[in-house]
């Protein structure tokens, strides 16, 4: 696990944008495609509008989403509202964003069907290439939260979980996280401190601690590393 440390959240967005794109295009040359599933948040979102900005194969890119809030399409508390908004300028067709459907009314259902769509374009057991990131308070990662009944989960790669903070989630589990080729945090926020020293410690306590270490890159702010 290797730790990057940039001076504010804006400057991480734009180097997390750096290395997804030379991975886009690596994977892309070796594969033929490129696999990214994003996680939601502020520097994410300026993450992925800076994205727009690189050199990236759009037509052999597909996007997965980490997690996702159960609330209505186009609703505010929706990952997916923010991460199209956010890439409104890259050339991706709208086949190639895959959403989590929590507007539906059986969610488990729904996850099942994102368990068949991740089989469809990454395989059996799915293999993703990229994994974006990010890291909560409390040490949770994606939707996976302590003390949830998702945590547990071995044998599916996607999972409904509790209501946390006045919604219930669709979440990717541990076991398609850790088969991804490679796990980019992006991690802000004197907020965060605590939990980031405890992630690179490999604290298994907290959901994040269980993320695979190899080939796992860390970026942080200044603040959230500590150094300010």
């Amino acid at each position: 696990m290797n730790l990057e440390v940039l001076t504010d959240a804006d400057t991480v967005a734009r180097q997390a944008a750096s290395e997804i794109a030379c991975f886009a295009r690596s994977a892309v040359a070796e594969r033929g495609q490129f696999l990214l599933a994003v996680s939601g948040g502020r520097t994410p979102w300026v993450m992925l509008k800076a994205l727009t900005e690189e050199e990236i194969p759009w037509g052999n890119v597909h996007i997965f989403q980490v997690d996702e809030r159960a609330a209505p399409d186009g609703h505010s508390d929706r990952n997916l509202t923010h991460l199209r908004a956010s890439l409104a300028g890259a050339p991706i067709p709208e086949s190639q964003i895959h959403a989590m459907n929590t507007a539906a009314q059986d969610l488990q259902a729904s996850a099942d069907q994102y368990c068949e769509l991740l089989r469809t374009y990454a395989g059996v057991p799915p293999v993703l290439d990229l994994v974006h990131l990010g890291l909560g308070t409390d040490g949770h990662t994606a939707s996976l939260v302590p003390n949830d009944a998702a945590l547990s989960i071995e044998g599916s790669d996607v999972a409904i979980t509790d209501v946390y903070q006045g919604r219930q989630r669709m979440t990717l589990t541990f076991p398609v996280l850790n088969r991804s080729r490679k796990i980019l945090w992006v991690v802000t926020g004197a907020e965060k401190r605590e939990m980031l020293s405890r992630l690179q410690s490999g604290d298994q306590t907290i959901p994040a601690g269980r993320i695979r270490r190899d080939d796992a890159i860390i970026l942080a702010d200044q603040a959230a590393a500590g150094t300010t």
